[in-house]
């Protein structure tokens, strides 16, 4: 059975904490990101930003890491997303892994 587990890790087939990233995610980064990534063009024009869904290769080649400093510290016109925990950050970053094209 561990053997299994592993497989599934490996492959990207398991999404712990996906379920509960996707209820973060509709709480704090839908309104501008989309219900399911796909952003929101007449935010980005008002912005003036390239709009890039959030299942494309652009964001999802991004490391981890990457993606939680961003959600941490904003980028470019992006403000921090403030109020959530280590926890919830990791679980929006595995939701957003799912959204993979």
């Amino acid at each position: 059975m561990k053997t299994l587990v592993l497989v599934f890790a490996a492959c990207g087939l398991a999404s712990a904490g996906a379920p509960e990233g996707k209820a973060t995610f509709a709480a704090k980064c839908a309104p501008c990101h989309g219900p399911n990534g796909e952003g929101r063009p007449a935010i980005a024009k008002m912005f003036g930003v390239e709009m890039h869904p959030l299942s494309s290769q652009y964001v999802q080649s991004k490391p981890d890491a990457e993606i939680k400093q961003i959600i941490a510290n904003g980028k470019g016109k992006m403000k921090p997303v403030a109020g959530l925990a280590e926890k919830q950050v990791e679980d929006v970053i595995a939701y957003v892994r799912t959204l993979k094209e």
